[in-house]
């Protein structure tokens, strides 16, 4: 089915007003689009958070005068239903990235292209530096990771691709590692509070909210080594980790582990990264690592009521 512009109900959709208007000449379009030779080749997912919700703070709001993301979605190859389903959700831009992301062989330089093409040389001049960084990080990272490879000979025992260790790590993970599955938040809990993740499923995914959860048990297919599979969801797979507190929490290794590995990436909490929440009541102190971070907490009566919107609200935060 073609793509189309879709118009649902009162106020700006993505149709008219989603035209690009008259742009700058070729050359100041060559010198948005003028970058290092590899970003082309670039995927994606390099792009980091801050530069993804910067993305999301142009795009989003409807424009009068300039492309925002339906015509960038429709640029993609996004049909109608889809665009329409798209703009149900808080962050529609970010929803659209991660959906590219995962569909086909999605590029840092693809998105460039059609962003010039909408004449959307704003966006392109205030993000190249951070998206450059990105990339220059991302090709560092993938030299240093083939420069640590041990020197032996290929394995013949088989005749089927061998995959890494980080490719095909969830259930619906693609086992060749090009479009990783992408979750809204990693589930860092303790296997005594299982109960309590399972009602956080029926809260944050089988409802309005559509959230995507992370849950160990029931997503991370087993097999690899769990620190590195765990520090690759919740680096570059999840926006969010909620922390699970508990009793049993405190004792847990692994849990400790990942709450100071997500603490690593978001010194003083400034991107909002990690949650925790107190779900039932302690005999030991809360941890001291958390105490400068704003506490879900489903134990007090008074405002049980509102927990499971305020804590959805926090995890849909672009």
């Amino acid at each position: 089915m073609a793509s189309a512009s879709p118009s649902p109900g009162p106020g700006p959709g993505p149709g008219p007003s989603a035209s690009p208007s008259p742009g700058p000449g070729r050359a100041v379009r060559a010198k948005a689009l003028a970058t290092v030779p590899e970003t082309y080749d670039v995927p994606l997912v390099a792009l980091n958070f801050r530069v993804r919700s910067r993305l999301s703070l142009y795009l989003n709001p409807p424009a009068q005068v300039s492309a925002y993301w339906p015509a960038l979605a429709e640029e993609l190859g996004f049909e109608y239903l889809e665009i329409l389903n798209l703009q149900a959700q808080p962050d529609p831009t970010g929803r659209l990235l991660d959906a590219w992301q995962s569909r086909e062989r999605a590029t840092v330089g693809g998105l460039l292209a059609k962003l010039a093409k909408l004449e959307r040389l704003d966006v392109l001049e205030d993000l190249r530096p951070g998206i450059d960084e990105d990339c220059k990080k991302y090709l560092k990272k993938q030299r240093e990771a083939e420069a640590e490879k041990p020197l032996q000979v290929p394995a013949v025992d088989s005749s089927n691709p061998q995959t890494s260790e980080l490719a095909g790590i969830t259930i619906l993970d693609d086992p060749r590692g090009q479009m990783p599955e992408l979750f809204d938040a990693f589930i860092c809990y303790c296997p005594s509070d299982i109960q309590f993740v399972h009602e956080m499923i029926q809260h944050l995914e089988q409802t309005d909210c559509r959230l995507k959860l992370c849950v160990s048990d029931r997503d991370v297919l087993p097999g690899t080594c769990i620190w590195s599979i765990t520090s690759e969801l919740i680096e570059k797979r999840c926006r969010r980790m909620v922390v699970v507190i508990s009793d049993e929490y405190l004792q847990s290794n692994e849990c400790d582990f990942q709450t100071k590995f997500a603490l690593s990436l978001c010194p003083g909490a400034r991107q909002k990264r990690l949650i925790p929440v107190k779900y039932k009541a302690m005999k030991k102190e809360f941890p001291s690592i958390l105490r400068f971070i704003t506490v879900c907490d489903y134990t007090n009566p008074c405002t049980k009521s509102w927990f499971w919107p305020r804590l959805a609200k926090a995890l849909s935060q672009p």
